[in-house]
């Protein structure tokens, strides 16, 4: 197993954090990405 691997075993809530963290900031993505406007021709 991996060193990330055996850490989450060890640490099951770690897997939930980082989880979270990835929804979160597959969300702020998308909206960083809706909410730029570019005034062109």
């Amino acid at each position: 197993m991996s060193e990330l691997q055996s850490y989450l075993a060890e640490h099951p809530k770690m897997m939930g954090v980082l989880f979270t963290m990835m929804l979160f900031l597959s969300q702020a993505g998308s909206v960083a990405a809706n909410s730029y406007d570019v005034a062109g021709p």
